[in-house]
């Protein structure tokens, strides 16, 4: 069975100066690869962590963050009203960065990931599915083109079972969504 994980959800506080976002605060986001954890400390398997920041924060910390290998994605993003009816997923740019940072990736966790990116664009009429092949490692590699381009991407199907993609589909969910 695949490996079960997590992705670290927002704490609604920004990263850099600990203030609490209240509703209606705009804040920049970022999902970023999580460092590998030390010993002794938290041991947590998950391999994405998300951060916030307040607009504050971020013009200061923006530079050092935006081009770091290990920062998959950012956004910018307000907090909800309490009660109001949360988007269900950033733009679709955003997703389509997300797969192509997460290209080569080799974790096992990381290939479901993008697999299921790849099945939202393609439902989000994104990404068209041209064909398949077998892989070194005896899994199919799709290759797929971005609408609108002649840029192809390849992905490795991962063989997952319907649970299994509903539970990453959640898990993205969380992510992008992201409760404050």
């Amino acid at each position: 069975m695949a490996k079960e994980y997590n992705i670290t959800k927002t704490t609604g506080r920004c990263r850099a100066c600990g203030k609490e976002m209240s509703p209606g605060d705009a804040f920049v986001a970022t999902v970023r690869e999580a460092p590998a954890p030390v010993e002794g400390e938290d041991d947590s398997d998950d391999p994405f962590a998300r951060e916030d920041y307040c607009l504050t924060c971020w013009d200061a910390a923006a530079e050092a963050v935006e081009g770091q290998p290990d920062v998959l994605g950012i956004w910018r993003s307000r907090v909800p009203q309490p009660k109001e009816k949360r988007k269900t997923f950033v733009d679709d740019d955003v997703l389509i960065g997300f797969l192509e940072r997460l290209e080569g990736a080799e974790e096992e966790a990381k290939v479901q990931f993008r697999f299921v990116l790849a099945l939202i664009l393609m439902r989000k009429k994104r990404l068209i599915y041209e064909r398949s092949a077998p892989g070194g490692d005896g899994r199919d590699v799709w290759t797929m083109r971005l609408r609108g381009t002649d840029s192809t991407c390849e992905v490795i199907d991962p063989q997952l079972n319907d649970e299994k993609i509903a539970d990453l589909s959640h898990q993205l969910g969380v992510i992008l969504e992201g409760e404050l």
